[in-house]
Formats: C-alpha cells, structure tokens, sequence
C-alpha cells in the first residue's frame, strides 16, 4: 500500500506508519551526514546523535501522518489541501519544542506547512517535478 492509495481521511494507522517509516529513513541519511561532516568524538556520541536524529524525524513524520489524516476526518473535507498545511505545521511545532527554540519552531511550522500544502495542491493538479527527458 502506498500513501496516496487510500482517500484521505481514511487508512489513518496505514498512512501513520508509511509517514513514519519515511521520517525515520530521512532520519538516518541526515544523521549519517552530519556525522560524516561533524566527526564525534567516539562511537558513543555517533551512535547517541543518530539516534536523536532519527527519533526526531521519525516522530515528526508520525505526528505529520496522523494530524493530516484527524485533521481530515474532523473537519470533514477530506481532499482540502489546508488538513497538509495543519499536519506539517504540527510537525514543525514539535521540532520546536524539541528545540526549545519558538522560532525554530514558527519557521518550521510555516515552512512545513507550506510545503505539505503545495505537495498536496500538486499532487491533485498534477504538477510534474521532472518529466521524461527531451530527446
């Protein structure tokens, strides 16, 4: 099953996991980034930051999963592209807390938020990123 399977609204655990799953995975490719270009001081300190890396990503994308998929339910307007701006928004609140940083946080959710929305105005549009090359 993939994410865009299922309407919105429905498939809430489903969705959750597959968001989560993805989090986790954008999670570990940060973590291994940034120990590459930071180098820790021991294994320890490598393994305690990719865990906090990936934590974090992870739970973010579980809360973007299940707060777009509520948010669809109770407003009752599935397909609104606003139930994606609310989910990422909240993921993006969560970091800031996590931070502890307000404005880690505003900026985060505005961003987030921003971009789950026009992901999900593309996606009913049929916006292309890239298409088969020119030949």
């Amino acid at each position: 099953m993939g994410y865009w399977d299922e309407p919105e609204g429905a498939g809430c655990v489903q969705k959750t996991w597959i968001t989560t799953k993805l989090g986790t995975a954008v999670g570990l490719v940060a973590s291994a980034y940034h120990t590459v270009a930071f180098q820790p001081d021991s294994a320890l300190t490598a393994l305690q930051r990719a865990t906090n890396t990936t934590v974090t990503m992870a739970t973010m994308g579980a809360v973007f999963g299940m707060v777009t998929c509520l948010s669809a339910q109770a407003r009752e307007a599935p397909d609104d592209p606003l139930n994606y701006f609310i989910g990422g928004c909240t993921s993006g609140i969560f970091l800031g807390a996590r931070t502890h940083s307000a404005m880690t946080g505003t900026t985060a959710c505005l961003g987030l938020g921003t971009l789950a929305f026009l992901t999900k105005v593309g996606k009913m549009e049929g916006w292309k990123v890239a298409g088969p090359p020119k030949l």
